[in-house]
């Protein structure tokens, strides 16, 4: 049998996010998606929970952003 994660254990993992290349000059949903995960300006950093629907955007801009554990 799978082994159940609770919500305890998933609200703990996080992903920490920074914005280290602008946007400007790549695609409108990229520059979308760069805000959609909350971030503003060059340098700035979130922290996320790690979710599949928030890798798949890391996975979008991969080369925009750092993404640290």
């Amino acid at each position: 049998m799978p082994k159940k994660t609770t919500k305890k254990t998933e609200a703990a993992r996080k992903v920490r996010i920074k914005l280290v290349r602008s946007p400007i000059g790549f695609n409108k949903t990229q520059a979308a998606t760069v805000e959609g995960m909350g971030l503003r300006r060059l340098g700035h950093t979130v922290e996320l929970s790690d979710t599949p629907a928030t890798r798949g955007m890391i996975l979008k801009v991969r080369h925009l952003v750092e993404v640290a554990e």
